[in-house]
């Protein structure tokens, strides 16, 4: 078969037929008769030369050839409803770039490390998705997401043919509100003994190298409150509630944003990001642009952040 020959109105009704479980439901959807769609069904699967629904209950559902094709309908119908989206909305089409965001990576990291695409006027519609690591990389395989920015490698064993690369290693530091800072500024670090901590989920790698840190320095310390959300552990600690660790290189962000101030820089803990992308046959431009910026040896790599903490 040519792929010329292949009828998208055809794929159309299987794929209403998958999603919705039964002829009769995708009939009712589209506006069809029963007859109508089931006839066209027999084309299609006649035309492929492998039947793509099976029997399941009073429903039908896609065979192993069918979800094969379903997840290929997927992209060819999300796609179209993004251009007919972006077309309908603005006079200039732009560009659709899907991004997955967890929890834990910070957001005024994600602005750095979107600054390519951010930069580059209306040239791009972002569309960002928050959630947990596994969630964004099956949405990402399904070519929901163009990319997901993680704070951890991708340790999932499913059989998922994902690419993953790190965005660079940013040095940490503690951050606090006033007076909480000026307290402890004098004899750091000894004095975060008295101060209540703002840490990630104990999961969270990030969270294993701060108390290791504070281990190497004996220090003893008392946890105030540890969430996922980054932006929360900092909206927390803007209301004095505790200290925080963050990147290096954000210090006027966090002041201008949160009020918050270094207290001191966390010898040897650093937090790697990490873009997860699949093999696509047609390259995001956006994602590429991300991925080029990352490169050794630009600003957005931590280790050329100097900490302005004294």
């Amino acid at each position: 078969m040519k792929p010329g020959d292949l009828n998208f109105r055809h794929l159309l009704y299987f794929w209403a037929v998958a999603r919705e479980g039964s002829i009769t439901r995708a009939a009712q959807t589209l506006g069809l008769s029963v007859q109508a769609i089931s006839t066209q069904l027999s084309q299609l699967e006649s035309q492929l030369g492998h039947s793509l629904l099976v029997p399941r209950g009073r429903g039908l559902e896609p065979s192993d050839t069918g979800r094969l094709v379903l997840g290929y309908a997927d992209q060819i119908f999300q796609l179209g409803n993004e251009m007919r989206d972006v077309l309908a909305h603005t006079s200039r089409p732009q560009r659709r770039l899907s991004v997955g965001l967890t929890d834990p990576i910070p957001k005024l990291v994600v602005a750095h490390m979107l600054e390519p695409v951010l930069q580059s006027s209306d040239e791009y519609r972002l569309h960002c998705v928050e959630g947990h690591l596994d969630d964004l990389v099956a949405d990402l395989a399904l070519n929901r997401l163009d990319l997901v920015l993680a704070h951890r490698p991708v340790t999932s064993t499913s059989s998922l043919k994902v690419y993953v690369r790190p965005l660079g290693e940013w040095p940490m530091a503690l951050y606090a509100a006033e007076p909480l800072r000026a307290r402890l500024i004098p004899d750091f670090p000894t004095r975060l003994a008295e101060a209540p901590m703002l840490l990630p989920m104990a999961e969270n790698p990030l969270r294993m190298a701060i108390e290791d840190w504070f281990r190497r320095h004996r220090i003893v310390i008392t946890v105030r409150a540890e969430c996922a959300d980054s932006a929360l552990l900092k909206t927390f600690a803007r209301a004095g509630m505790g200290v925080l660790a963050a990147p290096v290189g954000l210090e006027s962000e966090l002041l201008s944003q949160y009020g918050l101030h270094p207290v001191g820089q966390l010898d040897g803990v650093t937090e790697t990001f990490f873009a997860v992308t699949t093999e696509r046959r047609i390259e995001h431009p956006g994602v590429q642009a991300i991925l080029d910026a990352a490169e050794p040896g630009e600003v957005r790599d931590g280790q050329r952040r100097k900490a302005r903490v004294r």
